[in-house]
């Protein structure tokens, strides 16, 4: 493929790489990765509340990794509440899943930015010109290093979101998260999920996922060769412009 055009591969790889990386924080800092109703089952039983009625008792929660709201409905009128995971519901949720969402995001967005950085050096850098010489002697090994590493960070980044998509819908749905919150420090009314789905943020982070998988193809298709894969034989030696391109 000629030069040129896989430099153009790499600059849309690299801006994809960066628009994950934002996204990803701008995902982080919201509270809009559920969505839901809960129902007030104590108060609908005392009046036996049926059809229209039990609209009087549902209230509406939504919560991201860090904090959230919900609106209170027991027949008197919504009453909304802000709340935190840390540190006030670290007691009810499943805090080692929850902690290991939250890593999980920071290696996306560390190695989003790092396959951005060799995405746009493969794209404007001149390694040859830059490292010719006896420096480039004693660097040669980090070029091979970091071709590898341009071709294994989509990778680990789209295997990262996976992981955070599993671990947070497990947490959400396995261990009724939005349960839980629900009832925090609630006496005499019980608080049972009437209605949940994923909103934006969690979705954010399946088309990242996707977009580092893509990243993954847009290199094969440029030429390099997936990580840990058979090289090819060759009977002549490589320069170190044939390394990168």
């Amino acid at each position: 493929m000629p030069a040129q055009q896989k430099k153009i591969i790499f600059c849309v790889a690299g801006v994809l790489s960066f628009a994950c990386a934002l996204g990803t924080a701008a995902a982080i800092g919201t509270q809009l990765w559920v969505k839901g109703t809960t129902l007030c089952k104590t108060g609908a039983l005392l009046v036996n509340a049926t059809g229209h009625e039990l609209e009087k008792f549902i209230g509406e929660i939504q919560y991201g990794l860090f904090h959230g709201e919900r609106v209170r409905q027991c027949g008197l009128g919504g009453r909304p509440f802000q709340f935190s995971f840390f540190p006030d519901l670290l007691k009810i949720i499943p805090a080692s899943i929850h902690v290991s969402v939250i890593l999980f995001c920071t290696v996306l967005i560390v190695f989003a930015l790092v396959g951005a950085g060799f995405f746009m050096f493969n794209a404007f850098g001149s390694p040859y010109e830059t490292l010719h010489g006896p420096i480039g002697l004693y660097l040669w090994s980090f070029i091979g290093c970091k071709a590898k590493l341009m071709s294994i960070s989509p990778s680990i980044s789209g295997s990262c979101g996976c992981l955070i998509m599993i671990l947070f819908s497990s947490e959400v749905k396995i261990h009724h998260l939005s349960e839980k919150i629900a009832n925090f420090k609630e006496g005499s009314f019980i608080f049972k999920t009437h209605s949940e789905q994923f909103a934006n943020s969690f979705w954010i982070i399946l088309v990242c996922s996707l977009v580092h998988f893509l990243n993954a193809l847009l290199i094969r298709f440029a030429g390099f060769d997936f990580p840990f894969s058979k090289p090819k034989d060759s009977g002549t030696i490589t320069g170190a412009v044939d390394l990168m391109y």
